[in-house]
């Protein structure tokens, strides 16, 4: 999986619906993400987005159309091998013995939440976790135990558990949640940092805040009740007409020092106190 040519998908979903118990979640999806994207994937709770992630994280296969990840074709492909080549960061993650942030970042060459007493890693293996560890500056930090923590400490640490495996794609579910605005920012930073560190590695980023997009946020893929709103280049898809599509919100957006901010629209919110006072002056 590892060798094909720059330029190539990375990961493509071609008209993908997903049904559970006689319901649609996702509604005839496509989506292409090539090495060095960096895609956004928005909407408002219940729109789809954890579906939609779980299908290009080869967790569940589709109802009907076709899931593409890393070349190989879900349904003819064992699922499991396929998710060790898959990136995956998500704050829930439930680590179950209270190991150190080098033990966690191992983790992520199993698979699993905790290390098997039959489970040894390689010298360089060791090496690769430590690097990372240092990278994302938790050095001073890694003999700690996770519940001790902050949850700055632990996105950092997750992150780096995501990339021990050298995955060409990285799925990030809101990685910004409960954080500070102090530590989201330096999380974001992280992130940001991938493109230089990681440069072929294609990334999907989950959130419903536009001030939790990276700076490196290249493409946005926006959904409503299943379906798709926009796709493309996130300079053309995160607008104010299509945020507002998106969340059935009236939302300006707004653009600057490459990151993105959103409120309530001016005018729908204006229009509303001019009605009010009208209201309030009838006699």
């Amino acid at each position: 999986m590892n060798d094909r040519p720059m330029g190539d998908q990375v990961l493509e979903l071609d008209d993908v619906s997903f049904r559970r118990d006689g319901r649609e979640i996702i509604s005839g999806i496509s989506l292409s993400v090539k090495a060095r994207e960096h895609w956004a994937l928005l909407g408002a709770n219940g729109a789809g987005k954890s579906t939609l992630m779980a299908l290009c994280g080869a967790v569940n296969h589709p109802s009907s159309g076709t899931v593409s990840v890393l070349g190989e074709r879900l349904g003819r492909v064992e699922m499991k091998a396929l998710r060790r080549s898959i990136g995956h960061v998500n704050p829930r993650h439930q680590i179950l013995a209270p190991l150190t942030i080098r033990q966690v970042v191992l983790t992520g060459l199993t698979g699993s939440n905790e290390l098997s007493p039959r489970w040894e890693p390689t010298h360089a293996e060791l090496a690769k976790a430590d690097a990372l560890v240092e990278q994302f500056g938790l050095a001073p930090k890694a003999g700690l135990r996770w519940p001790t923590l902050s949850q700055g400490e632990r996105g950092r640490a997750l992150i780096a558990r995501a990339l021990i495996s050298s995955p060409e794609l990285l799925l990030l579910d809101e990685p910004c949640t409960g954080l500070d605005i102090a530590a989201r920012e330096q999380l974001l930073e992280t992130i940001d940092d991938l493109a230089y560190t990681h440069p072929r590695m294609a990334s999907v980023l989950v959130t419903h805040h536009l001030e939790e997009l990276p700076a490196t946020t290249s493409h946005a893929l926006l959904i409503t009740a299943g379906q798709a709103v926009a796709a493309g280049r996130a300079a053309e898809v995160i607008t104010s007409e299509n945020i507002t599509a998106a969340f059935g919100h009236p939302i300006d957006v707004e653009y600057r020092h490459e990151r993105w901010t959103a409120r309530t629209g001016r005018s729908s919110r204006h229009g509303s106190h001019r009605r009010h006072a009208e209201e309030v002056a009838v006699p």
